[in-house]
């Protein structure tokens, strides 16, 4: 196994650690909250601290990568991890509901971190690889689909007096085992030069098509799928569907996220990035199709499987096109817009997601998505034909 190959291997893995404990965190966090909370309007306050949180640390992550390494500021965001579990813990044994929102909002900072997973695979990978190793790190992510809900259920009566300390307790072990994966990352430190120089202006970068169809397709596709996906729990129990039926369709869907990453690069690699992007924006659609035909347990999850699949080749296809933007000293500033604007997104369909829902209803989650996706499939459809031309 080369380098590369190892590195991503690694990484793979330090993903999967922090998949793991998202979705641990994502599933109980408003659970928790509307346990500790005196006012239970404020229950989803922990979930909005860790997506602000997520959002805000994006840019800072990615300078401060660039001043000490990627080793050095993974292994920084793995031990914020561990802090974030550690308060998380307490909050709950002390019955603080600030508290408990404040160690969410610390996880926010770990998991902007780790987003930088799938770049620091690129920098050691080249030519038709590079695709490969964002797609198979990306893939780590499957693990957290299983793992991730399996161990809050495993956890949450550990200690009966204090319902899902043991969950977040173990989020600490998580993030702890990522600090001793990360040593074993060889990435070599930034140069001299990348440090100190910063390349062209952003607004030089900006203003290439590549750049804008790049970032619009990240920002669509993961705003998309975390607007549906947020809203789907509430309209199935709205729909009286049992919890169960919701807990198989939301892990299928994450199923469908991360699954395809282990052959989106080879297919990226066959028929071009934006040609993939392109049917990432189409699954989408079926997705919204299919939602809006019935209320059925297989409806829900048919459109969320689609969902996922949509999200796995925007998201992907989107960070590969990224790579095309920027020279090594501008790296660092391009990828933090990037995942600022993204995260950003993310924050913002959250917040929108049940607004929509609880004020007007499902179908107008759903029709709200579809204005998006038809701007980032008319972008990535206008660049393939400029391209070819």
């Amino acid at each position: 196994m080369n380098r590369a190959q190892r590195n991503v291997t690694v990484l793979a893995a330090c993903q999967a650690l922090l998949l793991t404990g998202n979705a641990i965190l994502i599933a109980l966090s408003p659970l928790v909250g509307f346990e500790l909370a005196a006012d239970k309007a404020y229950a989803t306050l922990p979930v909005t601290t860790y997506v602000v949180a997520t959002a805000l640390s994006t840019v800072p992550a990615s300078f401060w990568m660039k001043r000490v390494g990627r080793r050095v500021g993974f292994m920084s965001g793995a031990v914020i991890g561990v802090l974030a579990g550690a308060l998380s813990s307490y909050a709950i044994y002390a019955g603080d509901f600030l508290l408990f929102s404040a160690g969410t909002g610390l996880a926010g900072l770990y998991n902007a971190a780790g987003q930088y997973y799938r770049f620091a695979a690129v920098d050691v990978a080249s030519g038709s690889f590079k695709s490969k190793a964002i797609s198979f790190v990306l893939a780590g992510g499957i693990v957290g689909a299983f793992l991730g809900p399996g161990s809050a259920i495993w956890t949450r009566d550990i200690f009966p007096d204090h319902l899902f300390l043991g969950s977040y307790m173990s989020t600490m072990i998580f993030a702890f085992l990522a600090i001793g994966l990360l040593m074993l990352v060889d990435i070599p430190p930034p140069s001299e030069e990348e440090r100190q120089s910063g390349g062209r202006s952003l607004a030089t970068i900006a203003a290439q098509p590549v750049f804008l169809v790049a970032v619009l397709g990240g920002m669509i596709g993961y705003g998309v799928m975390n607007l549906v996906m947020t809203a789907t729990p509430l309209a199935m129990t709205a729909h009286h569907h049992p919890f169960g039926d919701t807990a198989m369709v939301i892990q299928w869907h994450i199923v469908g996220m991360f699954a395809p990453a282990f052959f989106t690069g080879t297919l990226i690699n066959r028929f071009g990035v934006l040609k993939i992007m392109l049917a990432g924006t189409l699954l989408m659609f079926a997705c919204v199709a299919v939602a809006l035909s019935g209320f059925e347990f297989l409806y829900f999850w048919s459109s969320l499987v689609l969902l996922g699949l949509g999200w796995n080749f925007l998201f992907v296809g989107g960070t590969t096109l990224l790579t095309e933007c920027y020279a090594p000293p501008e790296k660092a500033k391009v990828q933090a817009i990037n995942d600022f604007l993204v995260f950003g997104t993310v924050a913002a369909a959250s917040l929108t997601s049940g607004t929509l829902l609880h004020l007007i209803g499902w179908h107008a989650v759903l029709y709200g998505a579809l204005p998006f996706l038809a701007l980032t499939g008319l972008a990535s459809l206008w660049l393939l034909r400029h391209r070819s031309a």
